[in-house]
């Protein structure tokens, strides 16, 4: 693989996960419309673009009645429902994808390379895409910085590439988690942009 073939990664930029959604993040959607702006702009500097999302049917524990927001949440971007759609902002920057990688329909899924595409069932794995394009480096994008952004790209270290986030184009669930997450992120090298949207 080589390093200067780069993939943009935009993660989770759904609708329950921006204002007005079940699990809204503040910023979402501000978050929603900058990576429009941005894949218009730089989207021909990738090898390939590929988004991520949240998929859920029946995930078990990871829906609660009463949620902890750490290990559980309320039912968010289930199968067939509008939470679950791309948020409208950010549909131009997706339909740049080359693939969307939808994750977590029985279970919880944090990682985008807990994804597959096109089937999220029987698809192709995101790790298995990247490979294929001889991808050696990724920015990531997306929601939320301390949630699936974060478990994306350290699992994206874990295969070997190279990382970086764009946190103006992030949004993170609280500043405590963020913070933390920006640190972890920074001590296992991983390349950090900008300043996230945090609002909680």
């Amino acid at each position: 693989m080589s390093e200067s073939r780069r993939a943009l990664l935009v993660v989770d930029v759904q609708n329950d996960f921006c204002e007005g959604g079940s699990l809204a993040v503040a910023g979402g959607s501000e978050v929603a419309g900058r990576i429009a702006t941005f894949v218009d702009a730089h989207g021909d500097d990738y090898a390939t673009i590929a988004a991520t999302a949240d998929w859920h049917e029946d995930p078990g524990t990871h829906f609660a009645e009463d949620p902890d927001y750490v290990d559980t949440w309320p039912p968010h971007c289930r199968v067939g429902t509008g939470g679950a759609d791309f948020h409208p902002a950010v549909k131009p920057a997706v339909a740049r994808a080359k693939a969307v990688f939808r994750k977590g329909r029985f279970r919880a899924a944090y990682s985008g390379f807990e994804g597959h595409a096109p089937d999220p069932d029987t698809g192709q794995p995101l790790d298995d895409w990247l490979g294929d394009r001889q991808i050696g480096a990724v920015d990531i994008v997306g929601i939320a910085t301390d949630h699936c952004v974060r478990a994306t790209a350290v699992d994206a270290l874990r295969r070997g590439l190279g990382v970086r986030v764009y946190l103006h184009l992030t949004a993170g669930v609280l500043p405590t988690t963020t913070a933390q997450t920006l640190d972890e992120l920074r001590a296992l090298g991983v390349e950090l942009v900008g300043d996230p949207v945090v609002r909680g």
